[in-house]
């Protein structure tokens, strides 16, 4: 077991992801002292594998428009981003060496559209400002000894043994509850409880739901995509009422994941806790009014069947046909008037909510109620919080990141601030 001393100002950051590292750069920049501490064996995993796909720092969009997107919690991140939102985080990318392009949904890219060269580039000025990293350090919570000149003891379990750090100050940026692999386990939840710090529970956010398919519609459809649909949680079958959102999901061997069901996942996933199912509603038509639907409909198919006349008619064909077998009657679907109905109003019943570990992100965590404006825990007086481990939650299209960049540099603000105050009290 080793002892760590210092006489300076030192700061431990649990937590190499994008969160942590911000808060360490903003440290460093100060002159403090930063080391930075992760369970993994590199920095960065989940960050590296988010951008697999195509690295999406953050969005074009209007900012009240994008601060709209962390719903229940705008009201709480918007200063934060309001101090590093999408400008500032696309000059700070520049200001790596890193170029970035808006693409064609309004979404910010690096223009090589990976994270490993932007990683390696800010890991390199972080350890030529003197941060240092140290992998393969589980965070194991607090020893009961702290001493007067270093407040915060912390214990991490390590390949060589249980390691004891003493700092001034702490910034804990450990992730959220999904991809436990990456590190991301929530394991940090009961320490911070045992210290009466409040933490809503952890649930799965940008996530998938299962549907019941029957197995013939599992094994036609799994793993295609269904594009140009919209769906709504009420049932849009009124006349032309606009849908809720529009975008394509991907059918699954259990149910409906992608982009417009993340989009949508924190009500229905909600209401499926409240009722145990839910029935959203799918508009396999969008860009066609419900009169335009029927009109076609109705024209007469002289011999060719149902199918083709609806691919001829309305182009749906392949899985939006399938859909439209799986969820209505063979009555429903021999009735012009209920089929054209269903065609703008599909009920697609919703009966589970993927785990945890299968979602992008997690929503739940520490209650900003616990906080101060600066993430600093009120019952832990020089520990601050920042990043997904907090109480909200985002869809994907950069706001996740951004919001974890921004918290990140919050709390890095926010221990300067507190270590200030420290020694003017010294």
């Amino acid at each position: 077991m080793s002892v760590q001393h210092t006489e300076s100002p030192f700061v431990a950051v649990v937590g190499a992801g994008p969160a942590g590292l911000m808060a360490a750069e903003v440290l460093s920049r100060a002159g403090v002292r930063v080391d930075v501490f992760d369970a993994m064996p590199s920095a960065g995993r989940k960050f590296l594998l988010a951008g697999i796909g195509g690295m999406n720092i953050t969005h074009s969009e209007p900012l009240d428009a994008f601060v709209g997107r962390y719903g229940a919690r705008r009201a709480t991140l918007a200063p934060l981003i309001d101090r590093f939102g999408p400008v500032a985080l696309r000059e700070w990318v520049h200001g790596l060496g890193i170029g970035t392009f808006v693409g064609s949904s309004g979404r910010v890219f690096p223009t090589e559209m990976k994270a490993a060269p932007l990683l390696r580039a800010w890991l390199h000025r972080l350890r030529e400002a003197g941060v240092r990293l140290h992998m393969r350090h589980r965070w194991i919570g607090w020893n009961d000894a702290p001493s007067r000149e270093a407040p915060h003891t912390l214990r991490f379990d390590t390949p060589e043994g249980e390691r004891i750090v003493q700092a001034d100050a702490v910034v804990l940026a450990t992730g959220g509850g999904s991809w436990p692999r990456l590190g991301s386990d929530g394991a940090w939840v009961p320490l911070l409880e045992a210290r009466g710090v409040e933490v809503a529970p952890l649930k799965p956010s940008n996530c998938g739901f299962d549907a019941n398919w029957s197995a013939f519609f599992q094994e036609r459809f799994a793993g295609q995509p269904v594009k140009s649909v919209a769906i709504g949680l009420v049932s849009g079958d009124d006349g032309d009422a606009p849908p809720f959102r529009q975008g394509e999901f991907i059918v699954t061997q259990t149910g409906i994941e992608g982009s417009l069901v993340y989009a949508l996942s924190a009500p229905i996933r909600d209401a499926i806790a409240a009722d145990g199912e839910v029935t959203i509603w799918l508009d396999l038509a969008p860009g066609w009014s419900a009169q335009r639907v029927a009109d076609e409909l109705m024209r007469p198919r002289g011999a060719r069947s149902m199918s083709s006349h609806l691919q001829s008619k309305l182009h749906i064909t392949g899985v939006k046909l399938g859909l439209l077998r799986e969820c209505l009657s063979k009555d429903a679907f021999a009735d012009l008037e209920r089929l054209a109905r269903a065609i703008k109003a599909l009920p697609l019943r919703l009966t589970g909510v993927k785990p945890i570990d299968e979602a992008i992100s997690s929503a739940g965590g520490v209650a900003f109620e616990a906080l101060d404006a600066n993430l600093m825990a009120e019952r832990l007086p020089g520990v601050f919080c920042a990043g997904e481990m907090l109480d909200w939650e985002a869809p994907t299209g950069g706001y996740l990141l951004t919001a974890c960049f921004a918290s990140g540099a919050a709390a890095g603000c926010g221990v300067l601030e507190f270590l200030a105050q420290a020694r003017a009290t010294d």
